[in-house]
């Protein structure tokens, strides 16, 4: 008996020493995985993860170079310009700017709104004059209204006003509130249902040390993440179990499309059971009676109109 208590205790000091994270769970209590092209953007913070999510600490996504993206976290200011009309269409812009020029030229030289492109000196000229003038501009004022007003489900810079939360589905907040540049892509009440149970799975698997079962919940990279994690466990001479995962409440905070990919992210607490324990399954850390209480950002992967969702990436809440 005493030489169980001395392994346990040898067993504790090791992994103590190691730097290992005894409220391990999957992942580690880290943030890895990727979020397609926002995978070094900032997620919206929502009520479940009402402060700034942790930056991934590993990702197989490459970052971006400064030209070509926002910092973390960062936004566009508030009423500052995005690519507009001119950059969009250079060719159109200098037809209009040829016709405005011309058109000012004939005025001033008195030969009417078009004589600076030919003239049209007859009552039925001008009336033509006017109609083309009429169409342009109804045309002109269309486009830049169309241009300047957001797209239905794009996050234009206003932070859109918080109402108390509504109850959603399965526990998730119906209202939250969408990201920079979100595409309007609905996420259902079976999506949100599938979030959950993959939670759940996702732990269970782990502390079986299961990673064909993860390899079927999760993305590659996030499969070989978890194998790296147990891997170094069992070098260690330990194993972390999770159990009672209870999934407490959530909400969306952002859901789009890449190409045939569809992402989201939503924001999960939940309760658990943590402990780590050594090869005779002595409780090395962590409590078997008290549950820890846990808030991540989950973010979830899958082809367009089929397939499945999969786990992409993890992070944590307030880093």
């Amino acid at each position: 008996m005493k030489k169980l208590s001395i392994y346990a205790l040898l067993a504790a000091l090791i992994i103590s020493t190691s730097g290992m994270d005894a409220m391990a769970r999957a992942g580690g209590g880290g943030s890895f995985g990727s979020r397609g092209g926002r995978t070094w953007s900032a997620p919206p913070m929502t009520r479940t993860a009402p402060f700034a999510a942790r930056p991934f600490d590993r990702s197989y996504t490459p970052r971006t170079p400064p030209s070509a993206a926002r910092p973390w976290g960062a936004q566009r200011p508030m009423g500052a310009p995005g690519m507009g009309f001119a950059r969009r269409n250079p060719l159109m812009t200098g037809f209009l700017g040829g016709m405005l020029g011309a058109g000012l030229f004939g005025m001033l030289s008195g030969h009417g709104f078009f004589g600076g492109v030919g003239g049209m000196g007859s009552l039925l000229g001008v009336i033509i004059q006017l109609f083309l003038l009429f169409i342009v501009v109804r045309w002109a004022v269309r486009l830049f209204t169309r241009n300047g007003a957001p797209v239905q489900g794009q996050y234009n810079g206003v932070t859109p006003p918080r109402n108390e939360a509504a109850p959603g589905p399965y526990g998730f907040s119906s209202n939250a509130t969408p990201g920079f540049g979100s595409q309007n892509v609905t996420i259902s009440a079976e999506d949100y249902q599938t979030f959950q149970r993959l939670l759940v799975d996702v732990q269970a698997a782990w502390s079986a040390q299961n990673v064909q079962a993860l390899s079927t919940m999760a993305t590659p990279e996030m499969t070989s993440y978890f194998n790296q994690q147990l891997t170094d466990y069992a070098s260690r001479g330990a194993r972390n179990v999770t159990s009672n995962v209870t999934f407490l409440n959530g909400d969306l905070a952002e859901a789009w499309r890449e190409g045939r990919l569809v992402y989201a992210t939503v924001a999960m607490r939940y309760s658990l059971i943590d402990i780590t324990t050594d090869q005779m399954g002595h409780v090395i850390d962590g409590s078997q009676t008290e549950p820890q209480i846990v808030t991540e950002l989950w973010s979830f992967v899958r082809a367009d109109g089929r397939g499945n969702w999969v786990l992409s990436a993890i992070q944590q809440a307030g880093g």
